[in-house]
C-alpha cells in the first residue's frame, strides 16, 4: 500500500483542495491482487487504489469512455509471423499504466482513510487518470498513442490497438492490451529503441514474452499460447 501510494505522490496524480459548493466526490478503495509467474507460483503481491467510477455521473465528471483493446485475432498472427519469421517477441507490462493518461475533466475523490491531508472537506482533484474511472482507459490510450505516433508509429485501421513502422526493408510491430505490450519485428535497432523509449513507463522493462494476458489470455487463445511458449523457450 506505501508502495502504490509512493507511485502516486510521484505522479502527481492530485492536488489535495477543498471541496467546491455543489460537487459530490467519487469514493475509492484499495484492491489486493496476488500475480502468479507462467508456472504457477506466486511472483508478487500488488495493493492497487482503485476509484469507485460506478458513482460518476456522464456529462458531469466524464464525457467519452471508449477505449480499443487487441483483437485476439491479431496477437494470434503476430504471434504466427514470429514463429514463421523467427523474429524476437518481447513484452512489456506497463507499471500503473493508467497513471500516464491525463485528465480534460474534472474529477474529485475522497480522500483515503490512513492517509489523509489534515484540513476540513479536503478532497483531491485528480490530475491523472486513475484504475475505476470510466475516462482512465480511454485518457491512457490517447497518451500511449500520442508517444507511440511520436516516434513514428502508425496505427492500423483495422485495429486501432495495432501500431507499425516501416523503414526500408524493416518493420516494428507493436500491439496493445490495455496495459499489456508486445513487440516484434524484423528491425532490431527500431526494436531497442522503441525499448528504450518506453522503458521510462517501467520498473520492470522489456522481457522475452513467455506469457500473454495471464492464464485466462492463455485458456482464449489457446493454441497462441502453446506455439509461443514452444518457439520461445
Amino acid at each position: 500500500m506505501e508502495e502504490e501510494m509512493s507511485a502516486l505522490w510521484a505522479n502527481q496524480t492530485w492536488t489535495v483542495v477543498p471541496l467546491p459548493p455543489g460537487q459530490k466526490p467519487v469514493g475509492c478503495k484499495w484492491v489486493f491482487v496476488i500475480k502468479h509467474a507462467a508456472d504457477g507460483t506466486i511472483d508478487h503481491l500488488k495493493a492497487r487504489l482503485v476509484a469507485r467510477g460506478f458513482t460518476q455521473q456522464q456529462g458531469l465528471d466524464y464525457e467519452e469512455t471508449f477505449s480499443p483493446v487487441a483483437k485476439l485475432n491479431t496477437i494470434r498472427v503476430l504471434i504466427f509471423v514470429d514463429v514463421h519469421r523467427q523474429w524476437p517477441l518481447f513484452q512489456l507490462d506497463i507499471k500503473n499504466a493508467f497513471l500516464n493518461g491525463d485528465l480534460q475533466e474534472t474529477v474529485y475523490m475522497q480522500q483515503l482513510p490512513g492517509f489523509e491531508v489534515t484540513g476540513e472537506s479536503q478532497v483531491c482533484c485528480l490530475q491523472k487518470a486513475m484504475y475505476g474511472l470510466k475516462l482512465s482507459p480511454r485518457a491512457w490510450f490517447e497518451k500511449f498513442s500520442k508517444v507511440l505516433r511520436d516516434i513514428g508509429f502508425t496505427r492500423s485501421s483495422t485495429d486501432f490497438s495495432l501500431f507499425t513502422r516501416y523503414r526500408p526493408t524493416k518493420a516494428v510491430l507493436l500491439s496493445v492490451y490495455v496495459d499489456d505490450i508486445i513487440i516484434t519485428g524484423d528491425d532490431s535497432q527500431g526494436i531497442q529503441t522503441v525499448k528504450v523509449h518506453l522503458n521510462c513507463l517501467s520498473d520492470k522493462g522489456f522481457g522475452t514474452s513467455t506469457i500473454f494476458l495471464g492464464s485466462r489470455g492463455c485458456q482464449t487463445t489457446g493454441w497462441v499460447y502453446s506455439i509461443s511458449t514452444k518457439v520461445l523457450s
